[in-house]
């Protein structure tokens, strides 16, 4: 009689649950250490790298996925192009916040910058073939390519910054189309600057306000001109700049030549007030004697500026972790596990941090 013998099999692929109960710590420890969470003990840490060493245990994202239906990304979207994101310290803010939100999670973060033309069809067609769950969008303008394309698409988005075109009761937006935002209030921003201005004694105060096209600029120049009038003072000169320093020395040079008697700016970003400080100081104008300034970010630079610049705070990095936390929200993830949110609240309401001003030596009182 022939006996057939069966070869044996592969060995079974360890899980998670077999370097969980090999290092004896929880499944979702077990997760955080292997993909890179902060809130696990060096011991746990070591036990479950060990367990892994062990066990040749390697992650099968792309199992989980079929599964999931998940990418286990999301994408930081940034609106403007490279060289801009690159040589400004608010972008580096967004990413670390989100960053620090998806520290327990084993969600991965890309970024995609994307301004005008190819750039933004090119972006817009690999959020539509699924490669991300959802989108933070920082830095956007009005009629935005960015903005439209994500108007026709099902992703789960969250913005820094009002948004111009997507509100949160339009009714031709999908169903599953999320536009929460996180913002500043920007227009009390530039009240609490202005007004500033006004208590030490200034009285012809112009501004350098940011891109006409961005709602960040157009609510600090509301509240320009809202103290102003407040304060019983008529309106006073506007330039527009790009939130760049060139762009605010630009803008500084303009509004000089046309009305040298101001005596104070409220410049909409501290690297356009960078850009204005050099202006004055090649033009013999003292500052805060002869004009004061106040920026608008507090950014590092900030306080490095001759003289300091006084500047309201502008928390980039927390409302990027907020916008982090209220995606993940959406995307129903609420452990490092990834497991649902169960009956967490859904949030519609956008989140709005207060401004909160710096004075430093840029402002001071005249003597």
């Amino acid at each position: 009689m022939r006996v057939t013998r069966q070869r044996p099999g592969p060995p079974a692929r360890p899980t998670l649950e077999d370097v969980a109960a090999a290092a004896g710590v929880s499944r979702s420890t077990a997760s955080r250490a292997i993909n890179g969470g902060r809130r696990v003990s060096p011991e746990a840490q070591a036990a479950v790298e060990a367990a892994v060493r062990r066990l040749g245990f390697a992650p099968n994202r792309a199992a989980r996925s079929l599964v999931t239906a998940r990418a286990d990304s999301i994408a930081l979207l940034i609106g403007e192009p490279d060289h801009r994101v690159v040589g400004d310290p608010f972008f580096a803010s967004a990413v670390q916040g989100l960053s620090q939100a998806l520290d327990d999670t084993d969600i991965q973060l890309l970024l995609l910058m994307a301004r005008d033309g190819r750039d933004v069809e090119r972006t817009a067609r690999y959020l539509r073939l699924g490669h991300i769950d959802g989108a933070v969008v920082v830095s956007h303008h009005r009629n935005d390519l960015l903005e439209r394309s994500l108007a026709h698409t099902s992703l789960p988005t969250v913005f820094v910054g009002r948004p111009w075109e997507l509100a949160l009761d339009r009714a031709d937006r999908p169903a599953t189309q999320w536009s929460d935002y996180v913002d500043v209030d920007n227009r009390r921003g530039g009240q609490l600057a202005t007004a500033h201005l006004v208590t030490a004694g200034r009285r012809r105060i112009g501004t350098i306000a940011g891109p006409a096209d961005m709602t960040s600029a157009a609510d600090r120049l509301l509240g320009w001109r809202e103290a102003l009038a407040e304060a019983g003072l008529p309106p006073g000169p506007v330039e527009h700049g790009d939130y760049t320093t060139p762009g605010g020395a630009e803008a500084a040079a303009r509004l000089l030549d046309a009305h040298p008697d101001v005596d104070a700016l409220f410049v909409a970003s501290d690297l356009m007030a960078v850009g204005a400080l050099g202006v004055l100081r090649a033009r013999g104008r003292d500052v805060p004697a002869d004009v004061a300034v106040v920026g608008y970010d507090d950014a590092a630079i900030a306080a490095a500026t001759d003289p300091p610049l006084t500047t309201v705070v502008n928390p980039v990095a927390d409302m990027a972790r907020a916008a982090g936390t209220v995606l993940l929200e959406r995307l129903g993830v609420a452990d490092p596990d990834g497991g649902p949110t169960g009956d967490r609240p859904v949030r519609r309401d956008p989140i709005i941090f207060p401004p909160r001003l710096v004075v430093r030596a840029s402002s001071g009182s005249r003597s």
